[in-house]
């Protein structure tokens, strides 16, 4: 079994919260935002689930980060989330650049409906 494959427990995995801006989904954002991320959330559960937890949330809090992550309940800067995905031969930049185009393309396919 590969690093890649390996089952972590929950508490140590990668928890990656999301938040999306209610303007990427047009002028009726604020209004489909919940339901955007429901429909996100259910599409990308499976993604890297073996060592990655995902939380796609609407943000509607401006204070809050677009992107975070936490790990053994705790909150992990850059670095350390860098850190993190290298033990499963990920860079963080390339993570993050292929969760905003898949979150492109489930806006495009939520849309569409």
């Amino acid at each position: 079994m590969t690093k890649r494959e390996l089952a972590l427990s929950e508490e140590k995995k990668l928890k990656v919260t999301f938040r999306v801006e209610p303007g990427c989904l047009g002028p009726n954002g604020a209004e489909m935002a919940e339901a955007f991320c429901q429909y996100a959330q259910a599409n990308v559960a499976t993604l890297d689930s073996n060592y990655i937890i995902w939380n796609i949330l609407p943000r509607f809090d401006k204070t809050l980060p677009e992107l975070e992550y936490h790990a053994l309940n705790k909150r992990l800067n850059h670095q350390q989330a860098e850190k993190y995905l290298m033990l499963f031969s990920k860079s963080l930049d390339e993570f993050e650049s292929h969760l905003e185009q898949k979150l492109s393309d489930l806006i495009e396919s939520f849309c569409a409906r």
